[in-house]
């Protein structure tokens, strides 16, 4: 492996890099925003990206003629990732090689449409505008009626990305004069199709018409594409639920309460099954584990990390003032690290304290903020004084994909709820939660709405009772609500 000096003077002979991650997605970074760490026998890749600063574990790293290519690890090596560092200088040929491999899948994907589909035509293939890594195909069937198909050729997307892409692409080329087109389909490998489907379940009858699930089976030489059949909502509360798993006790340990005690006002403690994270505004910054009876704590923000002693408490203190300095409203220096990461954990934390800020008849649920439910993280779980469980998703930046995203989060609490397994775990301190369907709050700054967010909630089952909150711009310094929406019954006919 090539050490880590050799490393930081390859980076400082180039001011500029392309980081190149395993799903084709690039980001440009300086010199100086790229960190090879090696500390107490452990190296470290560190980056900066559109959501902040990131550490990964450095498995492996060798230089390849101009770049670098760097394999990483992160969460205990579960997630594993092969990045690759190029000169700018060598971007636009990189972005081009991107680009010809992604069509070439395009294609492939295009072609099993006319192996499959006897009599099928194909017409234009090509990729979507907005997001390179998923293929636009139109064709004709036997009957030359005039179909579409998308699909994501790197496999890595989430159907709620792929709905919102595909939704948008339909209507707008169903209202072309030439060659309407009123179908279209999602091609989908596997494990993709199956979210998918059940994602499809959630829309109007007017969208399930139009849009239908193919799933690529690839257990033969020739892939097969396969129908998925259209499901309903009550076919999905026949799944057996998760079972949910929850902390033993919410009671604080000796060490995480003597941190608390540094900045109350700004610190809370996040309590799971393996252990308390605690958190300044929202930024994690130190951790609490009992192993064999014994209390040990971590600390430090992202990479920084450190055991904590009777000696580095006073390293401590002084990480929490850094923190009340720039992790605040007021800071005098909103272009800190410290500042601009984790904003929607910033606003978590501020309605988690509080939120009432948000509805005044909300209780929430004590157990810990982002609510686990398969894979996914419900921002705050909460239960509305008539009794009915309210999902609060929050955004602080244009997310497209963030209705679909709400109703998926929706069907697994309502799996939940319906099968009874919110109600025996007690979550929220004795009171009963109501027999009727979740509500969705979605809670986000005023202008950071998407524009087709509207557009979007329309799409939804009349059975999903979806809420947008607008907050006041100025969040971090009070949360306010300056309007509320509701769109339960509104949809796109």
């Amino acid at each position: 492996m090539v050490s880590t000096v050799e490393l930081h003077e390859f980076v400082a002979a180039s001011h500029e890099w392309l980081l190149v991650r395993e799903t084709g997605k690039t980001f440009p970074l300086n010199a100086t925003e790229i960190e090879f760490v090696e500390t107490r026998g452990k190296r470290h890749f560190g980056f900066i990206d559109d959501k902040g600063f990131h550490s990964w574990r450095l498995n492996d790293a060798s230089i390849t003629g101009n770049e670098i290519v760097i394999e990483t690890a992160r969460a205990f090596a579960k997630k594993r990732e092969t990045m690759r560092l190029v000169p700018r200088e060598s971007a636009t040929k990189l972005i081009a090689e991107i680009e010809a491999a992604r069509v070439h899948k395009a294609n492939e994907i295009a072609e099993l449409i006319t192996a499959n589909y006897v009599g099928a035509k194909l017409g234009r293939v090509a990729l979507n505008d907005d997001n390179g890594r998923l293929a636009q195909i139109e064709f004709e069937n036997a009957d030359k009626t005039s179909l579409a198909a998308i699909a994501d050729v790197t496999a890595k997307l989430t159907p709620e990305i792929i709905f919102t892409a595909a939704i948008l692409w339909l209507d707008k080329i169903s209202l072309r004069k030439k060659k309407p087109v009123s179908e279209i389909w999602l091609v989908c490998e596997k494990r993709q199709a199956r979210a998918a489907q059940k994602l499809h379940a959630l829309l109007t009858e007017f969208w399930k018409r139009r849009l239908t699930i193919i799933e690529i089976n690839r257990k033969s030489d020739l892939p097969q594409l396969v129908e998925l059949p259209k499901r309903n909502l009550r076919d999905l509360w026949r799944e057996k639920p998760p079972k949910l798993l929850l902390p033993a006790s919410l009671k604080m340990s000796d060490t995480a309460a003597k941190m608390f005690e540094l900045s109350p006002d700004s610190i809370d403690v996040i309590t799971s099954r393996h252990g308390e994270t605690l958190r300044f505004n929202g930024l994690p910054f130190a951790r609490v584990r009992t192993i064999a009876g014994v209390e040990k704590a971590w600390f430090g923000v992202g990479r920084n990390a450190r055991i904590l002693t009777d000696e580095n408490w006073g390293d401590l203190c002084e990480l929490i003032e850094n923190l009340e300095q720039y992790r605040s409203h007021d800071t005098l220096n909103k272009r800190h690290k410290h500042f601009r990461i984790a904003p929607e954990a910033w606003l978590e934390s501020i309605l988690r304290r509080n939120i009432k800020l948000l509805d005044a008849n909300l209780i929430l649920s004590p157990i810990y903020n982002q609510f686990r439910v398969v894979r996914a993280r419900v921002d705050l779980l909460a239960l509305r004084r008539d009794g009915r469980l309210v999902i609060i998703e929050l955004k602080t930046q244009p997310d497209r994909a963030a209705v679909f995203q709400s109703a998926d989060y929706w069907r697994k609490i309502e799996l939940q709820r319906r099968r009874g397994v919110l109600s025996r775990s007690d979550l929220f301190e004795g009171r009963e939660i109501a027999d009727k369907p979740a509500l969705v709050y979605l809670a986000a700054p005023a202008w950071s709405f998407h524009r087709d967010f509207e557009f979007f909630a329309r799409c939804l089952s009349p059975e999903i009772e979806l809420w947008r909150f607008e907050l006041h711009e100025e969040w971090r310094k009070k949360v306010r609500v300056i309007a509320r929406h509701d769109y339960d019954g509104m949809t796109n006919l």
